[in-house]
């Protein structure tokens, strides 16, 4: 398989209609240093992006495990399908994502989220895990706290991308606090 979007999408949607494939697809996900990992989480963030709803009897397995992945090009979709879970969560449609992401893997999830916070990550993780731990915060009250702490200590040394949603995030929290 290549990176074009397209090939990710073709198997994205074979997965989707065959979702017996999905344990398979976690295994080589989770084979974290093993250079065809990242090609997994191609597939796995687009199956998500399409179908959220199939990673739910997998929940306990992601959430186990995201804290594993490595390779950048990995913790990416990874971080990205955080943010689609926590992004269906507390959004306001209703879904299964809301009874089905337990407290236990919304932990596992903040936790992922601050390491590729405090980590030398790329921008892309950082802005997903920003998103989340926002959102997260409203009902994990010291995570507001914290995140403020570590955007505002990492801001001068960041990228512009990583300034420019640290800013958004922050004028967020600010209007929160009001």
């Amino acid at each position: 398989m290549n990176h074009s979007r397209e090939k990710r999408l073709y198997y994205a949607n074979l997965v989707i209609d065959n979702p017996n494939l999905i344990p398979k697809l976690l295994d080589i996900l989770f084979m974290v240093d093993d250079k065809i990992s990242p090609r997994a989480a191609w597939v796995f963030e687009f199956m998500c992006g399409e179908n959220l709803e199939a990673i739910i009897p997998y929940l306990d397995i992601f959430t186990e495990n995201l804290h594993k992945v490595h390779l950048d090009s990995a913790v990416r979709p990874v971080a990205k399908v955080c943010e689609y879970l926590i992004k269906a969560f507390y959004g306001k449609t209703e879904t299964k994502i809301k009874v089905a992401l337990l407290p236990k893997h919304r932990e596992k999830i903040i936790e992922a989220c601050f390491d590729w916070m405090i980590n030398d990550e790329k921008i892309a993780p950082k802005a997903y895990a920003m998103n989340s731990l926002f959102l997260l915060g409203y009902d994990y009250n010291w995570i507001h706290s914290e995140l403020i702490i570590i955007l505002e200590r990492d801001y001068q040394m960041q990228s512009s991308g990583f300034k420019a949603r640290a800013r958004h995030i922050l004028k967020k929290l600010e209007k929160k606090k009001l």
